[in-house]
């Protein structure tokens, strides 16, 4: 495999020519017009921020891709899958709201937003991968299965347990169900935490596997002979008495997201977008966000997410550092295991591409 071509524009404007625009131009130099998106259903896999962070991307940018998208013919919508954590967006209901709180609505991007899995997270498809070590059949939500094209939207940040969110960490664990993010954190089965239980049955009457029972002191228990570990009972539990037993390591959560990257960009035309702005320590997740670690840096774009995230690893990591981490990182080092060194993100794209989802050698190719 030769280097993949990684496309790239600063942030400079002038009359003329704003960021939307350029976020355009980069995205046709990049070759996004070669996909033919005639009446295709084009899914653009985006996070819309949980409620009261800020470093989301902006919907304009957003606008900007599905007025491309729609002018090429395609049938565009914005998605994502439901948490796994309870929060303002691990419920369709609560996630639309979330999302069209931000800005995610037909008014400011000009198409609709589909939950990926579903009201409560089990509306999925399991897509066999052959030969994967990990996730033999990844559990992808149903509108991000069903789709024809698929687009990713990445705000390029630090992350607390990938050690960087970008195109892959977008793509991987962002498109995974509630059941598949169960598989992607951990390697162990549900437990139940019983001072949040209340005894209202929800994950007994939903087991498929009869696997729980809530007994006379109003707790669920759950049967380990039984249970296979499939997290309907945590995609359900408005509570969070049903929740994950034990993480897995760093490394291996990399891992298990390149598989389901694999299985979701397979056998249909990809694209990938990541925004370096707003350069956050940690996921967009949270309910907050720190200040950012590097300035604002530009866009980049590439048929290759594995290129793409190394590339913009290489630019952030070149960058100066700012706020709080100018003093205590320089320029060169590995921000991001600097901030998490618990976390290994070198780890997720040598085995994406050594998975043959793409490569880390690259061409920087400026617009």
């Amino acid at each position: 495999m030769g280097k993949a071509q990684v496309y790239y524009t600063n942030l400079s404007t002038r009359p003329g020519l704003n960021l939307p625009k350029k976020l355009k131009n980069l995205i046709k130099a990049a070759g996004i017009e070669k996909i033919d998106f005639k009446d295709k259903f084009t899914a653009i896999k985006i996070h819309f921020g949980e409620p009261g962070n800020m470093a989301y991307i902006r919907p304009g940018y957003v606008a900007a891709v599905v007025n491309v998208l729609q002018s090429l013919g395609a049938k565009v919508y914005l998605t994502d899958s439901n948490t796994l954590y309870k929060g303002l967006r691990d419920n369709a209901v609560d996630h639309l709201k979330s999302a069209c709180r931000n800005g995610f609505n037909p008014l400011q991007v000009d198409c609709n937003v589909i939950i990926a899995d579903g009201v409560k997270g089990t509306n999925y498809q399991a897509i066999e991968l052959e030969g994967a070590k990990y996730c033999p059949a990844p559990k992808i939500g149903q509108a991000i299965a069903d789709c024809d094209i698929f687009i990713s939207m990445n705000h390029f940040k630090g992350h607390e347990q990938a050690g960087f969110g970008g195109a892959l960490k977008n793509i991987g664990m962002g498109s995974a169900s509630i059941a598949g993010k169960l598989e992607l954190h951990s390697s162990s089965q549900p437990k139940v935490d019983a001072k949040n239980c209340i005894g209202c049955k929800i994950c007994e009457k939903n087991c498929n596997h009869n696997a729980i029972t809530v007994g006379a002191d109003k707790k669920a228990v759950i049967d380990y002979n039984k249970c296979v570990g499939c997290g309907q009972c945590v995609a359900l539990c408005q509570y969070a008495a049903a929740v994950l037993a034990e993480y897995d390591t760093s490394e291996i959560l990399n891992y298990k997201i390149a598989e389901y990257s694999k299985a979701i960009l397979k056998d249909r035309p990809h694209f990938h977008i990541s925004l370096i702005m707003n350069v956050s320590p940690e996921c967009d997740c949270w309910g907050h966000n720190d200040a950012a670690i590097v300035p604002d840096l530009g866009m980049m774009a590439s048929f290759d997410p594995v290129a793409l995230d190394q590339a913009c690893a290489d630019l952030v990591n070149a960058a100066p550092a700012i706020n709080k981490y100018h003093n205590h990182v320089h320029k060169g080092e590995d921000k991001f295991h600097f901030i998490h060194p618990d976390t290994d993100w070198e780890a997720g794209l040598r085995y994406a591409q050594e998975i043959g989802i793409g490569t880390r050698e690259y061409e920087l190719i400026e617009v």
